[in-house]
C-alpha cells in the first residue's frame, strides 16, 4: 500500500524566539563585532584577522561583518565523533541530542562514602567508568580538574585517566596550548596516528574564551591546535547575567553569539574547514546572593534560545543539564536536573553536557551521574513521539478482540510490550509491599546500589598495553616541558 500521508513520529519540540527576534540577535551579534570588537591578547592571531580584512587598534580587533560570512561558509555544518575502538558513536548535527557528564570542578563527591573532597587523578577514572556503564550517557568529560597533580599539567592526567576508563567519545579541557597539543599525541597513538584521528576522531576540545569579549593567548593558542589537527572543538564563552553580560537574556544571547562568532572566525581564518560549534554557556547570578547556579529554569530557556540562534546557521549547539545546585541527591538534585534534561532535548541541543554537578557546579557526583542517566532514558522516551501507520493504528486488532475483550493474548501485544513502555531501572514502580519487603529504599539509596554494582563489576575495554606505554611516556615528557615552560607564569 501507498499511503499519501505522513507515517512517521513527529518529534516533540519546543521553539522559544521567532525567526524575527532570532535576525535582530544575529544583526546585533555581527554590529558588535565590529563596533565594538574584541581584546585579542594573540599577536600571531590579531596579524592573522588584520590580513583578513579586520581593524586593529593595539589589541583591539573590530571584525567586519564579511570576515564572518566567509567563514561561516567553510564551517562544516556537523561532524563526527566516533569511539575509543573507531566506532561511529554521535553524528553532531542538526537536532540530534547527546548527554555527557559535568566537568572541571575541584570537589568532588566520593562514589562510595559521599564524602567530599578535592579531586584526584583517581576520582576522574571512576567518574569515567560510571559514565562508560551508564547506557544514556554518550560521551564523557573529565569529572572535575584534578588537583593532586601541578594545574599545568592536570589536562595531561585528566586525558590519561578518562580514556583508559571509557571507550565513549572524549570532551576534554586543555589548560595551554602545548598541553591541548599533548593531549592530541596521545590520542594519536591511540587512534594509529594523526591522519587516521582525523579520519575518526574520538575527542573533541572545549576552549573558553573570558566573558566579556576578551579572547586570551592560552585559549587561542588551543583553538589553533584543534584547528590544525582538524579535531572538532565546542566554544564555550560563559556570560554571567547581569555581571559580565547584560541583565537580560535577550543581551546574554547576542553576548554568547558575538563570542561563540569570534572563534569560530579564530577557527577558521586558521584552518578553512575546520569543525567547530557556535557554542556558549548561559550563566545565572543570583543578584540577591551574587552567587552562581546551575539549576535556575532561566538557564535552560537561555541555553534553548540561543541553539536556535546557532541553528539558524546550520551551526552544531552546545548545552548542560542534568546538574542541580542541590549538595546532596535529594528531591531538589532530581527537579533541576531533570527540567534541564527534558527541555534541552526538546529544543534538539547537540552536545549536552554537566550531567552530574552538584553545589553550584563545584562538586562532580558520580551518584547525580547515575539519577541523571535515569532521567535521560525517560526524556528520550518522551522524544521518540507516537508513530502512527497501519500497525500502530491497529484496526484489525480491535476488530479482532471488539466489545468486552482484552488484548494480553493478542500477538500484536506480544510484539509491542518490549517497546511500548519504558522500564526504569530505578524508579520504584512495584506495589507498596514489595516495595517494603525490598528494604522500602529512597532514590538516594537505590542510586547508591547501583554506582556500587557498576564499581564492582563494570569492566572497559583496555588500551593495548605498548599504546599504553607510549600515551605515559608523551604525558611524562610533556609534564616535565610544560612545567619548565610556565615556571614563571
Amino acid at each position: 500500500m501507498i499511503n499519501s500521508g505522513s507515517t512517521q513520529a513527529r518529534q516533540p519540540h519546543l521553539r522559544i524566539l521567532t525567526e524575527d527576534q532570532i535576525f535582530e540577535i544575529k544583526r546585533a551579534a555581527f554590529d558588535i563585532m565590529f563596533s565594538v570588537g574584541f581584546k585579542v591578547l594573540h599577536a600571531e592571531a590579531r596579524e592573522m584577522l588584520k590580513k583578513a580584512g579586520a581593524v586593529i587598534e593595539g589589541d583591539l580587533v573590530k571584525v567586519p561583518e564579511f570576515i564572518v560570512k566567509q567563514c561561516l561558509m567553510t564551517a562544516p555544518n556537523g561532524f563526527t565523533l566516533y569511539d575509543r575502538l573507531g566506532n561511529r558513536a554521535l553524528e553532531v548535527e542538526g537536532r540530534k541530542s547527546y548527554y555527557g557528564t559535568s566537568t572541571g570542578s575541584p570537589r568532588f563527591k566520593d562514589a562510595r562514602t559521599g564524602e567530599i573532597h578535592p579531586t584526584r587523578v583517581e576520582d576522574i577514572g571512576i567518574g569515567a567508568r560510571v559514565a562508560d556503564a551508564c547506557e544514556n550517557i554518550d560521551w564523557v568529560m573529565p569529572m572535575g580538574s584534578s588537583q593532586d597533580v601541578p594545574s599545568i599539567v592536570s589536562d595531561l592526567y585528566d586525558f590519561e585517566a578518562v580514556v583508559t576508563n571509557t571507550v565513549k567519545p572524549i570532551v576534554f579541557l586543555g589548560y595551554s596550548g602545548r598541553g591541548t597539543e599533548l593531549v592530541f599525541d596521545m590520542a594519536a597513538e591511540i587512534a594509529g596516528g594523526k591522519d587516521k584521528l582525523r579520519q575518526k576522531p574520538f575527542l573533541a576540545l572545549y576552549p573558553e574564551p573570558i566573558t566579556p569579549l576578551v579572547q586570551p593567548d592560552e585559549t587561542i593558542d588551543r583553538i589553533f591546535a584543534a584547528a590544525d589537527n582538524f579535531i572538532p572543538q565546542v566554544p564555550g564563552p560563559a556570560p554571567q547575567l547581569g555581571a559580565t553580560a547584560p541583565a537580560t537574556m535577550a543581551g546574554l544571547i547576542t553576548m554568547i553569539t558575538a563570542e561563540s562568532l569570534m572563534c569560530l572566525v579564530l577557527a577558521q581564518l586558521r584552518q578553512p574547514g575546520c569543525p567547530v560549534c557556535l557554542s556558549g554557556n548561559v550563566q545565572i547570578m543570583n543578584m540577591a546572593t551574587g552567587v552562581f547556579g546551575v539549576g535556575y529554569p532561566e538557564m535552560s530557556r537561555g541555553i534553548s534560545a540561543q541553539a536556535e540562534v546557532a541553528q539558524s546557521f546550520d551551526l552544531p549547539t552546545w548545552g548542560y543539564a542534568g546538574c542541580s545546585d542541590s549538595k546532596v541527591l535529594d528531591a531538589q538534585a532530581g527537579l533541576e536536573s531533570g527540567f534541564s534534561i527534558i527541555t534541552q532535548a526538546l529544543s534538539g541541543l547537540n552536545l549536552i553536557h554537566d550531567v552530574g554537578y552538584l553545589d553550584q557546579a563545584m562538586v562532580c557526583s558520580p551518584a547525580q551521574l547515575v539519577l541523571g542517566n535515569e532521567a535521560i532514558g525517560m526524556a528520550r522516551k518522551f522524544m521518540e513521539g507516537i508513530r502512527v501507520d497501519q500497525d500502530t493504528i491497529a484496526r484489525q486488532v480491535i476488530e479482532d478482540i471488539g466489545p468486552g475483550g482484552h488484548y494480553l493474548a493478542h500477538k500484536h501485544t506480544l510484539a509491542h510490550c518490549r517497546t511500548a513502555v519504558w522500564n526504569s531501572k530505578l524508579l520504584a514502580r512495584e506495589p507498596y509491599e514489595s516495595w517494603e519487603a525490598k528494604g522500602a529504599k529512597d532514590m538516594a539509596e537505590r542510586v547508591q546500589e547501583r554506582l556500587a554494582d557498576i564499581l564492582d563489576n563494570h569492566e572497559v575495554p583496555p588500551i593495548d598495553d605498548a599504546v599504553l606505554k607510549r600515551i605515559r611516556e608523551i604525558r611524562d615528557a610533556g609534564h616535565k616541558e610544560l612545567e619548565a615552560l610556565y615556571k614563571d607564569s
